[in-house]
């Protein structure tokens, strides 16, 4: 029986910051070494970052991706370590992984598989790679591929297998959204039981501009069973011993716990706003609080992700606020500790008015009138950001991104939007999960059962604008994320007005969602990298 101790390092690198990362990477082989195993691993581009995107193309890039691979190479000794990296040859760019031993390297496996859909665009960069080798380390013969390798049929891990492969390792960086955890463990279970062999697979965590990895690096014996799986949004070195060939290919199971939708969710937004704000160096953020869940929640994760002394809100009430709204957002603050700045937004209203009087003479009231309120408030919120060094984030969720119920240069205001991606009902599931994780109203009770409103004008309703959102909902995920048509929909019992309305509603605010700033992905389609339509645009059918 031969054993293999296989460490995963599931790291958190930033694009481009090679120093940051070749230090992540050389402290883990040296951990790793410590515990004595024989392999590292490390996730896909672990080197420059996951994804790099047009950095690509410059020369000067790619020469510092290699200077940096040649420093980890120099600490590798005692130890095999996999690493992934950008390899140059003249006919083109590899995404590739390195296989390191005594300080040199003693193999190179390029990607084959370049997905170029959703996400994904690295056929715009990579070569795809030819040859799926086997490599004999400490004694096994193991199958190393990169990502999406593994999720072809007949592809990398069939051939490998074939040439007589004990362990398939896979190196990646996978990102998040609902539900792909047990997608890919499906997948890697499949693999496992079909090819007889042990599979690993080891993926990144972090947040990178809109995605999200979720990390959950595990492993599968040849029986399907998963004997070891590392924590989903946080760093780790798992650590695991493998009896080859046995019956038990694991001594001792090392299993995380999954996190519940919710808390999945909800990790996944703090993270990626931690990571965003502080890999890009902004001092702090600013929220405008309104009293309501949208911008409690985003307040909350904020909290959690950044600590309570780097958030601070912003309340300004107009002639149409609730004494609630202000009471709520207030509490909202006491209990997360955050500072609160409150300017009433009644004098700037008046002053709009007046110097608009004039030309908008005879005309009479209208949402004009609304939205300057929002772009007051949106513009209070950037003189803040300018003075201070905060940045704003923009409390949209995706039901209102959706449907254009926003104001451009107002409520769209903002350097990253935590919760562009959350649609309107999970908005309000995760103030209650927030809730029930503090074991007190952390979000005041308030908040969550009050009526929404955007109070812009007497007694407003956003019922008065959109459906309801347990109905508005459903119909968008089956527009937007399922790419469904109006007759599709329809056919599952919904009102043709209303499907034709929303649909409407999508469709003619595709010039608002391009200038809306990035937000984090948590579903399968979220907008912006994901789903990529034309501004200019008279399709209207199926």
């Amino acid at each position: 029986m031969k054993q293999l101790r296989l460490a995963l390092a599931q790291i958190n690198p930033t694009v481009g910051d090679l120093l940051d990362n070749i230090r992540l990477i050389t402290a883990n082989i040296e951990k790793a070494r410590e515990q004595g195993a024989h392999i590292v691993a490390f996730p896909e581009l672990a080197v420059c970052g996951y994804p790099p995107e047009d950095l690509l193309l410059k020369p000067g890039f790619i020469k510092a991706n290699q200077k940096a691979l040649e420093q980890i190479i120099s600490t590798v000794h005692g130890i095999t370590a996999v690493v992934g990296f950008v390899d140059s040859k003249p006919e083109g760019l590899y995404n590739a992984a390195a296989i390191i031993q005594d300080g040199k390297v003693t193999g190179i496996y390029h990607k084959r598989h370049l997905p170029n859909y959703g996400v994904f665009d690295e056929a715009r960069y990579f070569q795809p790679g030819g040859s799926c080798p086997v490599f004999n380390i400490a004694g096994i013969k193991i199958g190393i591929n990169v990502c999406e390798d593994i999720w072809k049929d007949n592809g990398p891990v069939t051939n490998q297998v074939s040439a007589g492969a004990e362990v398939i390792l896979n190196i990646s960086a996978s990102p998040y959204h609902q539900g792909k955890y047990a997608v890919r463990e499906r997948l890697i279970k499949s693999w496992a039981i079909d090819s007889g062999t042990v599979v690993a697979f080891c993926n990144m965590t972090g947040g990178q501009d809109e995605l999200v990895f979720d990390g959950a690096s595990l492993i599968v014996d040849r029986h399907g069973h998963t004997i070891a799986r590392a924590k989903q949004f946080q760093e780790e070195l798992l650590v695991v011993d493998i009896n080859i060939g046995n019956t038990i290919e694991s001594k001792e199971w090392q299993v995380a716990d999954l996190l519940t939708s919710e808390a999945e969710f909800y990790q996944a937004l703090q993270l990626g706003t931690r990571d965003y704000v502080l890999k890009n160096g902004f001092k702090g953020v600013i929220i405008g609080l309104s009293g309501g869940v949208d911008s409690s929640i985003v307040a909350a994760v904020a909290a959690d992700a950044l600590g309570p002394e780097s958030v601070h809100g912003l309340i300004m009430p107009s002639r149409f606020s609730s004494p609630l709204s202000a009471e709520y957002a207030e509490k909202l603050a006491a209990n997360l500790g955050i500072k609160t700045f409150t300017i009433p937004i009644e004098g700037s209203y008046l002053a709009y008015l007046d110097s608009l009087s004039d030309v908008f003479a005879g005309v009479e009231p209208d949402v004009t009138e609304e939205n300057l309120q929002a772009r007051i408030r949106g513009n209070l919120l950037m003189a803040m950001s300018n003075k201070f060094g905060w940045l704003v984030l923009n409390t949209g969720n995706k039901s209102e991104v959706a449907t254009g119920y926003t104001t451009l240069y107002g409520d769209m205001a903002g350097g990253f939007a935590v919760i562009k991606d959350v649609p309107k009902t999970m908005v309000y599931k995760l103030c209650r999960h927030r809730n029930a994780v503090a074991g007190s109203d952390i979000i005041p009770a308030g908040v969550i059962t009050r009526v929404p409103s955007a109070e812009l004008r007497p007694d407003q309703k956003d019922s008065d604008n959109l459906p309801l959102y347990e109905l508005l909902d459903p119909i968008l995920l089956s527009y937007v994320e399922e790419d469904r048509s109006v007759e599709q929909i329809v056919a599952q019992g919904y009102d043709v007005a209303v499907v034709k309305r929303i649909a409407k509603l999508v469709d003619s605010s595709e010039y608002k969602r391009r200038q809306a700033p990035p937000g984090i992905k948590i579903t399968p389609k979220a907008f912006g990298r994901d789903r990529r339509l034309p501004i200019t645009n008279k399709f209207r059918g199926s």
